[in-house]
């Protein structure tokens, strides 16, 4: 038996600190969606960015949709991670992402007409995610027409269906697409036949469909590789900033969010371990992105909603409109209870408000505080729709400031009952507020630590 000798073991104890050091020092960074989504995280993702080495997407597909303004340049994101911007990043697309082909290269033309034409170069795709299909679209629409008045408003993108797909394990994912074609081809006609059972009036053009990704197939081939071995090898053997991008939020999330009236994939902060294949020691500062008001697209019970004229004006002067659906958003008051549920379950670091300007105008604002049914206090945010819905807010009322913030970028610049506001949510919520949003553009960020 060989015996370890003081140095040998010196050795070891050295390089398992070594381990431990690297471990410790390089870990992911995650900007997460803190409400019911479009609350800007693009634009804190883009900011970032600039020091980032790898930005990655975990969870949704198409359905979500983040908007970067670059000069006078606007990108609107749905599948490319925000990060595709910048010339230093690689870009991930993780294997709990669904990608819709067709929509990713529309989306990649589109931006390339707006100068960013290298985006091949700088993008990697998960082997493991899977396959959006044209005829996942068409089931997602039937499934709402089948719903009538109970529908969940969905933006028929075929992200539900997908993710059903992947559940039932008759999905097809990107390697499927990377190998043996027949075999693609294959699973291809009978994941048209899964479908056709539960849907019969549902017509795909099989032929033209397979066609169409055989030449998919070879356009994305220099992009697809093992990410998840790509991502942990960073962060163990590198120095390199990882950020990792969430799409929609967790109000969305499906096992957190306002179920039924939710999307399909886990977008907190477990959806970044399940969708990158990260594990979670390697999960850093996590910073949650919140609008100053609260906004929602689709059904579902909206309980500091404005269904008046201070909603109207939310909507109008800040530009309420789905990026992916173009539908008008829904807008309210900000709502602590909805923030205080999302920390639980995310545990921020800090929190990034944007959207501050849009208040300007309002000579006091509201900030719902409390939820009360039958006449008792709620602990907790509930799990029924039915009783969310049903719940009386409890709001603290502050002064509005009156004045123009937009060209404002240093904290101590905006106006005291500006300042108050802010402080009095960081208070609310228990989580320091880092970042605060002025503007579209990239420079109207006032970084507060």
């Amino acid at each position: 038996m060989e015996v370890a000798t003081d140095k040998s073991v010196d050795e070891m104890n050295n390089c398992i600190q070594k381990r431990r050091k690297v471990e410790d020092a390089n870990k992911a960074t995650v900007v997460l969606g803190a409400q019911w989504g479009d609350e800007g995280k693009g634009k804190l993702v883009d900011l970032l960015a600039t020091s980032a080495d790898v930005v990655c997407r975990c969870a949704g597909g198409n359905n979500a949709g983040h908007t970067v303004v670059v000069g006078d340049t606007e990108y609107d994101f749905h599948l490319l991670p925000s990060g595709i911007i910048h010339k230093a990043c690689t870009s991930i697309i993780g294997n709990g992402v669904v990608i819709h082909l067709p929509g990713l290269f529309e989306e990649a033309e589109k931006a390339g007409t707006k100068g960013l034409s290298d985006w091949r170069e700088r993008l990697l795709i998960s082997d493991r995610a899977h396959l959006v299909f044209d005829m996942h679209q068409a089931v997602d629409g039937l499934q709402e027409m089948e719903k009538g008045k109970n529908c969940i408003g969905t933006t028929k993108k075929g992200i539900g269906p997908t993710y059903s797909s992947k559940a039932s394990r008759s999905g097809i994912r990107v390697c499927d697409l990377m190998g043996d074609f027949e075999h693609f081809s294959n699973r291809f006609r009978s994941l048209v036949h899964v479908l056709q059972r539960t849907f019969p009036s549902l017509e795909v053009d099989v032929e033209q469909q397979l066609e169409m990704y055989k030449k998919y197939a070879e356009e994305i081939r220099p992009m697809i590789c093992d990410t998840i071995h790509y991502v942990n090898n960073v962060l163990l053997n590198t120095d390199k900033k990882v950020l990792v991008e969430g799409a929609n939020a967790t109000m969305l999330d499906i096992d957190f969010g306002t179920y039924p009236y939710v999307t399909s994939s886990n977008c907190s902060i477990g959806g970044v371990c399940t969708g990158l294949g990260i594990p979670p020691h390697k999960i850093g500062d996590v910073y949650g992105v919140v609008k100053a008001y609260t906004t929602r697209v689709g059904d579902g019970a909206f309980p500091t909603e404005q269904l008046n004229g201070t909603g109207e004006t939310l909507q109008v002067k800040g530009q309420e409109f789905g990026v992916t659906t173009k539908r008008k958003r829904r807008c309210g008051w900000l709502d602590v209870v909805l923030l205080k549920y999302t920390q639980m379950i995310n545990g921020f670091t800090a929190l990034a408000v944007t959207k501050l300007d849009i208040l300007d105008g309002f000579e006091e604002i509201k900030i719902g505080v409390a939820y009360k049914h039958d006449g008792k206090a709620l602990e907790s945010f509930p799990a029924s729709q039915k009783v969310l819905k049903d719940v009386e807010v409890e709001y603290e009322t502050l002064p509005g400031w009156k004045s123009d913030i937009s060209g404002v970028r240093k904290f101590k610049d905006l106006p005291p009952n500006a300042q108050r506001y802010i402080k009095r949510v960081e208070e609310l919520v228990g989580v320091p507020i880092r970042w605060v949003g002025v503007g579209k553009s990239r420079a109207s960020v006032i970084e507060i630590y």
